[in-house]
């Protein structure tokens, strides 16, 4: 019994050292994983990308029109006329961040401030509308030279009209929640925007009126009125959302590449909104 033990004891023991030897994945563990960086404190960093611009104008020309028309037949009717529409512009441009980060385990806080500079982010539009006809516009016209008084009136009310847009540059103030994993740092973010715009907007309306008298005798009267508006650096605001991903490379230095939408509150009745691609090289202190 006692040399059965002896050798039982042997055994396990040479069974043990083997084991040790063995391949991990044999003896059933595995590599450990890779710990999660750091990504608490200040950082710092330059980005340059592309930003598409939308702007509508189809509400720009109708507050100038009412300006030219208050108070009269004409108001309604002329500041329903379609004349601009919608266009799109691109632009690339390029900025830098701050911010600083809170960690907590794997989950990221953190806030940032952001610059983009998009001097060439500029549209306008312009167009000529068709005539409509307004009947009995109830504008004066006296007796023609015979004395015959009107008896009904006809007039054609055209418009031309130019809106023009210019994003000089930009700052988003952001929120950041993000979710550390080995090197990378996927996030979320949204906020305040504020953007320096130069806008510009101008409105030409012909009246072409028939006027005919009481003696079947006819005259014409053409009239036209022009009205200009527009502000220079005016500092618009609206609000910012987006996703991004970042990347340790070594050290303390990343890369993040990032999309955001901003939408901005309508200046001189255009409204404007903005998507951003863009790529970044940062510091973490």
């Amino acid at each position: 019994m006692r040399r059965l033990l002896l050798a039982m004891v042997m055994f396990g023991t040479a069974a043990g050292a083997q084991a040790a030897d063995m391949p991990d994945f044999l003896r059933g563990s595995y590599p450990a994983s890779t710990p999660t960086r750091n990504w608490d404190g200040w950082y710092v960093g330059g980005q340059a990308g592309e930003s598409w611009e939308n702007t509508d104008y189809s509400g720009s020309l109708a507050p100038l029109t009412n300006g030219l028309y208050a108070n009269t037949v004409l108001q309604v009717p002329v500041s329903q006329i379609s004349v601009l529409g919608r266009v799109n512009t691109q632009s690339a441009g390029f900025g830098a961040f701050v911010g600083r980060n809170y960690q907590f385990s794997d989950v990221v806080l953190g806030v940032e401030a952001n610059y983009n500079y998009v001097s060439s982010l500029a549209s306008s539009n312009s167009a000529t509308s068709l005539p409509i006809i307004i009947p009995n516009p109830g504008l004066v016209f006296g007796p023609n030279a015979n004395g015959s008084p009107v008896i009904s009136s006809i007039t054609s009310a055209t418009l031309q009209g130019r809106a023009a847009l210019q994003i000089k540059d930009e700052m988003t103030f952001r929120g950041r929640a993000g979710w550390a994993t080995g090197d990378f740092l996927p996030y979320a973010f949204g906020g305040l925007a504020v953007g320096r715009m130069n806008v510009s907007r101008t409105v030409s309306n012909t009246l072409d009126s028939t006027v005919t008298y009481a003696d079947a005798t006819t005259n014409e009267f053409l009239e036209t009125q022009t009205a200009t508006d527009g502000r220079t650096n005016a500092f618009v605001l609206g609000w910012t959302a987006g996703l991004g991903m970042e990347y340790m490379l070594w050290g303390n230095v990343f890369v993040r590449a990032e999309w955001e939408y901003v939408k901005f509150m309508t200046v001189k009745d255009m409204a404007v909104t903005q998507n951003s691609a863009r790529l970044g090289l940062g510091y973490k202190f």
